[in-house]
């Protein structure tokens, strides 16, 4: 028989918990620290002392626990960290039986760091904000799409939502850093999400600073960074700036729909418009010249002796396209719900203007609608000339589009709103019509750059019937649909 006294398993409980592990430890005290300033702006002076204490002894620099330093000051005084944030929220891609024993300080370690990136982002305080504080915060928020596998803008609308290009793109996300032995959400999921909620924090985030105070000084308004949420407050408070204020505010503006522009028309470009048309005989000018065919045709010409190939006849290329003269009409809601829409189409409009053989007109309507087209060229001095805000009236657009139909199988009418109108059965009777005209008639819910938005069920319904469904989602689904219609 076996001496309990001697016996150092005798006193246990057959089934006891084990003792959780010194690291598991360390990484609660850290979560719990980040919950409790998420919560709570007040320190909580054991979190506080504990959490430091932790970070000191794994070799992070103290700075990393306090919310008023930003990543990028962490990462410009100690640089090795940089490569540590990218893809910080991904599980590793270790099967799970390494995994569990994975070194416990590397999670401790990954447990630090995803705390400060998202006390960072989260933690917004209440007040006024600076063009500074909202320059680091959204600095902060691009490390923390980094730590999710994305570029930074991305999820906030940058370049759409979902297509992260860092390290570990579409594996599962680990929401706590916390390793991929542990249930995570695909980051398909995860990335609709948290993308609006980042926007949602942008736009409070512009909402409380004193806009025309910072536009009013170049040195404060050149430390802004275009958005969607600044833009919205630019164009709904651009008549009542003036001189500096209103020039810095057009710069912002200009800025912004570059950098859409640029990325939009990567979708935009290999977009052809007409098939080779074989009808025509090839026009016989050196541009055209088909190197490759000429040779091959007169190879039998060969001269070995003089090791010299005469040619006979030239070959050029059909570069004639069989093109009807396109009509594409853009009609936009730009009521209050509808901003991000408003921008992406303006900017999309002006692409497709640019293509040949495209006729493109625009509309932009809340309760009255204004017809944009001698500017859809340039998508800057459309924006500058919408009213946003407003109730919605669509017939009055449609009054504004109709007249532009001349043939209707060579047309298309882009419709984006979230159709929540005051006339709703006259405005879908007069869309319907158009749809059995042969107009094609492609009904947009959303054209945001996160993908979300709303559409009146009452419309979305019939327009299904119909069989021209509701596009909801990422503007490439609308880029997709125009290239087909006018390939």
């Amino acid at each position: 028989m076996t001496d309990p006294t001697t016996d150092p398993t005798a006193d246990a409980a057959p089934d006891a918990a084990p003792e959780p592990a010194p690291h598991d430890n360390r990484r609660q005290v850290l979560y719990w620290r980040l919950l409790a300033r998420l919560f709570d702006p007040e320190e909580q002076a054991a979190l506080e002392s504990a959490s430091l204490a932790v970070v000191e002894d794994i070799g992070l620099p103290p700075a990393l626990l306090d919310p008023q330093v930003s990543v990028d000051s962490i990462v410009q005084r100690h640089p090795h960290l940089a490569d540590e944030f990218d893809g910080l929220m991904l599980p590793d891609t270790a099967d799970t039986a390494d995994t569990d024993v994975r070194d416990g300080a590397e999670e401790v370690r990954r447990a630090a760091l995803v705390s400060k990136v998202l006390l960072n982002v989260f933690a917004t305080g209440t007040g006024a904000v600076s063009a500074g504080q909202l320059s680091r915060w959204q600095s902060d928020a691009g490390w923390l799409e980094r730590a999710l596998g994305c570029q930074p803008g991305d999820l906030r609308g940058g370049r759409g939502a979902g297509q992260g290009k860092g390290r570990g793109a579409g594996r599962g996300v680990s929401p706590t850093g916390t390793g991929g032995h542990r249930a995570t959400p695909d980051l398909g999921n995860l990335i609709p999400a948290i993308g609006p909620e980042l926007g949602a924090l942008e736009g409070d985030l512009v909402r409380r600073m004193r806009l025309r105070e910072v536009l009013a000084d170049p040195a404060l308004a050149a430390r802004l960074t275009p958005s969607m949420s600044l833009i919205e407050q630019l164009l709904r408070d651009k008549n009542n700036l003036s001189g500096v204020a209103l020039a810095n505010a057009k710069s912002l503006i200009r800025r912004f729909v570059d950098e859409v522009a640029e990325v939009l028309r990567t979708q935009v470009e290999k977009a052809t418009v007409g098939a080779i048309d074989r009808s025509i005989p090839p026009k016989r000018v050196f541009r055209n010249l088909d190197l490759d065919r000429t040779i091959w045709k007169n190879l039998t010409n060969y001269s070995p002796e003089e090791e010299r190939l005469y040619v006979d006849r030239l070959y050029y290329r059909h570069t004639a396209r069989k093109t009807t003269p396109q009509r594409l009409i853009v009609v936009v809601d730009q009521s209050g719900s509808m901003v991000d829409s408003m921008v992406n189409c303006t900017i999309l409009a002006s692409i497709f203007a640019g293509l040949p053989k495209v006729d493109v007109h625009l509309v932009a309507y809340d309760t009255r609608a204004v017809d944009l087209t001698p500017w859809v060229h340039d998508p800057f001095e459309t924006l500058l000339r919408t009213q946003l805000g407003g109730g919605t009236d669509g017939t009055v657009a449609m009054a504004l589009a109709q007249p532009k139909i001349a043939e209707p199988r060579d047309t298309v009418v882009v419709w984006i709103s979230d159709f929540y109108e005051w006339h709703h059965q006259p405005l879908f009777d007069s869309m319907a019509a158009l749809h059995r005209s042969g107009v094609k008639f492609i009904p947009v819910g959303s054209v945001t750059s996160s993908g979300r938005g709303s559409v009146n069920p009452w419309f979305r319904e019939r327009f299904k019937d119909q069989g021209t469904p509701v596009i909801s989602g990422h503007i490439r689904k609308l880029v997709d649909e125009l290239k087909t219609f006018l390939a």
